[in-house]
């Protein structure tokens, strides 16, 4: 079994399961303070109450896409391709915003949950579903974000899920390790690092995107003269011209092709592709570009607001 597609879904998901680490960790510490450890089960509830949520949204949605292949049968070869760019489109907004807005209040995370906390304690009697709702809105929250990219990725089977639960142990080991080893993690650089490989796939999910878009039109019109229009590009120089993306701007498939290693680790992590064409090799660098020039100039914060999120948390 060739284990690279779940690269990506690994680093995605270690990277959110460790912001939601934090969020409970920061949780059961202001728990301790206050001396009120029998709110911890509802804690713990709702992280089991997140995942669950998440993964029947990701049942939910692979499963109503199989519905419609199934009822529009004719339609099933277009259905698939369309789906893959609608949520790939979805994935692309959720975590370019993720990433950047993620960085930008990562120095007020603290702060801001130990607010959450005291609120809901406030509400007496109604201070355990107070802490149950503040866990599972996180942990759903970054789970729906890895759920979408799964979904834009199921054609490839089982092996992304497989990196997802790879990523979740691993945050759930650097949570224990942070709250209950007593190590020390400088979470700064790592959230940086992170970001720059989730970046990275993410413009890869931009060339994705953009070939299931070109993949449809082009179905499409192969099935209903009718879509034929949607073809406009049409070349009679450029051999196997694109359907909406162009001439091909480059064929690397006899040196480095994207299905053999090392490409196809290349394309897993940084969306390379063998075959690019004109909009997409312009569409990738322009995502990072922009997404990748706010999310940069995202980490120049003052340096009294960067050493504390430093400090260790809780």
């Amino acid at each position: 079994m060739d284990f690279t597609a779940a690269l990506p879904t690994f680093v995605i998901t270690l990277r959110e399961g460790v912001e939601a680490a934090l969020v409970v960790g920061i949780v059961l510490a202001c728990l301790e303070k206050a001396k009120a450890q029998q709110l911890n089960p509802w804690v713990f509830g709702g992280v089991v109450a997140g995942i669950v949520a998440s993964a029947l949204v990701g049942i939910f949605f692979i499963g109503g896409i199989q519905a419609l292949s199934s009822q529009y049968p004719e339609y099933a070869s277009v259905i698939e391709p369309s789906i893959e760019t609608v949520f790939g489109i979805i994935a692309i907004a959720l975590l370019s915003w993720m990433l950047i807005w993620m960085t930008q209040q990562a120095r007020f995370l603290k702060a801001e949950i130990e607010g959450n906390v005291a609120s809901a304690m406030e509400q007496g009697n109604g201070a355990g579903w107070g802490v149950f709702a503040l866990i599972f809105i996180a942990v759903l929250r970054e789970g729906f974000e890895t759920v979408v990219f799964l979904v834009a990725k199921f054609q490839e089977g089982i092996v992304p899920a497989v990196g997802a639960i790879a990523g979740l142990v691993g945050a759930v080991l650097i949570g224990f390790l942070l709250f209950k080893g007593g190590v020390k993690i400088n979470l700064r650089l790592f959230f940086q690092v992170m970001g720059i490989f989730l970046l990275l796939i993410v413009a890869g999910l931009v060339v994705g995107a953009f070939k299931h878009l070109d993949q449809t039109a082009t179905v499409l019109g192969e099935i209903n003269s009718q879509f034929e229009g949607l073809c406009f590009y049409h070349s009679q120089v450029a051999s196997n011209p694109s359907c909406l993306l162009g001439p091909m701007a480059w064929d690397t498939t006899g040196i480095l092709p994207d299905n053999q290693f090392p490409g196809i680790v290349l394309k897993a992590l940084f969306g390379y592709r063998a075959k690019i064409y004109l909009v997409q090799a312009i569409a990738y660098p322009l995502f990072l570009f922009t997404v990748g020039g706010i999310y940069l100039n995202s980490l120049t914060v003052p340096k009294v607001a960067t050493t504390k999120t430093e400090q260790k948390v809780g």
